[in-house]
């Protein structure tokens, strides 16, 4: 089980919760941002918040953290 951790972009630090097997929940300054998903090596999927359905979009901030992680986590 990989604990949580924290990473930081631009001077922004988030908390990382792993959750099931490539999904994490985000938190931002102590409140839940949102859930990402790992989609492959290189690519990053928010999840609903309602329904965590992965949502095919690009979204700049869920990428920059997904890179993090993957550093974070050797990958």
């Amino acid at each position: 089980m990989i604990e949580p951790f924290d990473i930081e972009i631009e001077d922004i630090t988030y908390s990382v919760f792993p959750e099931e097997e490539d999904v994490f929940a985000i938190f931002k300054e102590g409140v839940e941002l949102i859930k990402i998903q790992k989609d492959n090596d290189t690519h990053w999927l928010k999840l609903d918040s309602e329904s965590e359905i992965p949502l095919f979009v690009y979204d700049i901030e869920v990428e920059l953290i997904g890179q993090q992680i993957n550093l974070e986590l050797g990958k």
